[in-house]
């Protein structure tokens, strides 16, 4: 199994760069035969380690991140680019999106039901006012959002909440929330939620 990653030593970090055509079993044997002599490069420094190159999965990321950890304490950004995947959604506006395992779910969420998800949600429906959706990751709703979501719900502030018309009182990414006085505020229609300096921002496309 060839090695499928490249180490370089820069002034601030270190970056690990993954071959694009790489599989993950390919990228996870590499990681472990190099992680010895990663680990002899630092002893005490912590300079942090950036890893570029392939799209990776969020629990890709993560078992990648925890291997790392279990030898060197130091901290570790992945630079994938941030992309929901979905060809219908377009951004207009340069805001990365985080990448996650996206569900679907077919139908309308009515008063009084409760969903959690870990990662991404597609409903292929409405929310209702008095429903609520709950996310780590991202939320588009087809439909009308009325009811509550809260997106990124781990602590996530690159997640964001698309909707066909945003129509709710309160929406929440992380642990940042805006309420929205529907006396005040026009209809928004084709509405892209998301937080810039710890503000929550509601753009229509």
């Amino acid at each position: 199994m060839k090695n499928c990653i490249n180490i370089n030593l820069k002034r601030d970090e270190l970056v690990i760069k993954i071959q694009e055509d790489a599989t993950y079993d390919n990228i996870l044997e590499s990681f472990k035969k190099k992680l010895p002599e990663l680990k002899k490069l630092y002893k005490d420094d912590k300079t942090p380690i950036r890893v570029t190159g392939k799209l990776l999965k969020n629990k890709e990321i993560d078992e990648l991140q925890e291997l790392i950890k279990e030898e060197i304490d130091v901290q570790i950004e992945f630079d994938s680019p941030k992309s929901l995947g979905l060809a219908s959604i377009k951004k207009t506006f340069d805001q990365d999106i985080a990448l996650s395992e996206t569900k679907f779910h077919r139908g309308s969420l009515r008063s009084g039901q409760k969903m959690e998800i870990e990662g991404s949600i597609v409903i292929i429906g409405d929310v209702n006012s008095g429903a609520e959706i709950m996310a780590s990751d991202n939320i588009v709703v087809l439909g009308s959002l009325r009811g509550l979501a809260h997106a990124g719900a781990k602590g996530n502030k690159q997640a964001i909440i698309a909707a066909g018309v945003f129509d709710s009182v309160q929406v929440r990414i992380a642990n940042i929330v805006k309420e929205i006085n529907r006396d005040e505020e026009l209809l928004h229609r084709n509405s892209y939620i998301f937080v810039d300096n710890d503000k929550i921002i509601i753009e229509n496309t």
